[in-house]
């Protein structure tokens, strides 16, 4: 199979791009910038996701099976400034139209990463894969509603995959942030009433691949499964677990989200996504998340 991955600079793009390689599809990638290295038999395609035309013409000279869009805007904060709004929306929502365009015409299929800000995050009932009670909090949630709403109506041959609380080798993220901060602070103020599980870039590639290759369509949500059922987790919990797997003493205060008070963007309390529907359609679910902070810890040289 022929796979296009946008992103690829960034955590998740970079982790399945290694997954097609190790299962023998034919993957391309693209990105704002040239990657430093790519998989051995895997090509870099010039794209501008935000300029159609430019999306046109690779995409029928490519013409992949498959699209894998990773790419995004993803500073949520830096989203909320006016200046920036024009940038974000090109991104998130004019690319990701113009990619599912594009696959139409090519006859791909198309799988879209979603996240779980397009909900409003009220409650402690977990979201469904299914649910249509969307009202996004924040200029970033509200654009990649957008664009799931454009992937949806451009094709037939769709995944939108909802994930939240990301982490991976390939970039910045808040495993790294919480360990810097706890060896340059005594003391560590996180967030205890944000309530959600991660989501490990290695474990979500393989389940996305997993996905393309079949014709099992839909929307998911897929983030590492809770440690006992109904065990969702705050930053605050996931920060403890961090430092203990590290042997990290600092000290963790647990603070509420008005109390912490230095973002721009309003984040949902309630980030809790069901994943019920990956085991009914067939797919393997992502595994507990404190087995995937320790794996990870390792890849990332910290155990």
């Amino acid at each position: 199979m022929k796979v296009l991955v946008t992103g690829v600079t960034g955590q998740l793009g970079h982790d399945v791009m290694l997954e097609l390689n190790r299962r023998d599809h034919e993957a391309a990638g693209t990105a704002r910038r040239q990657p430093e290295e790519l998989p051995d038999g895997a090509d870099f395609i010039q794209m501008d996701l935000s300029d159609e035309a430019s999306v046109k013409i690779a995409m029928s000279e490519l013409r992949p099976d498959a699209v894998i869009h990773c790419a995004a805007w993803t500073a949520v904060d830096a989203a909320e400034e006016p200046e920036n709004r024009k940038v974000v929306y090109s991104a998130n929502v004019l690319a990701t139209r113009f990619l599912a365009e594009a696959c139409t015409s090519v006859g791909a299929k198309m799988l879209y990463l979603s996240t779980d800000y397009v909900f409003d995050g009220r409650g402690t009932r977990p979201w469904e894969a299914d649910d249509t009670c969307f009202a996004p909090l924040n200029y970033y949630g509200e654009t990649k509603l957008l664009g799931e709403r454009a992937v949806a109506e451009a094709l037939e041959k769709y995944f939108i995959v909802r994930i939240a609380w990301v982490f991976g080798k390939n970039g910045k993220n808040f495993i790294k942030t919480m360990l810097n901060a706890g060896r340059s602070h005594d003391a560590v103020q996180v967030v205890n009433d944000q309530v959600g599980t991660p989501t490990y870039t290695f474990d979500l590639a393989r389940l996305l691949v997993d996905m393309i290759e079949t014709e099992k369509y839909g929307c998911y949500h897929a983030t590492n499964a809770e440690e006992t059922p109904g065990g969702y987790i705050s930053w605050y919990d996931f920060t403890r677990e961090i430092y203990r797997q590290t042997g990290l003493n600092t000290e963790l205060v647990p603070v509420s989200t008005a109390e912490y008070g230095l973002s721009k963007a309003v984040r949902p309390f309630n980030s809790r996504l069901d994943k019920r529907k990956l085991l009914e359609v067939g797919f393997t679910p992502l595994p507990g998340w404190k087995d995937a902070l320790h794996r990870y810890l390792l890849e990332i040289g910290e155990l």
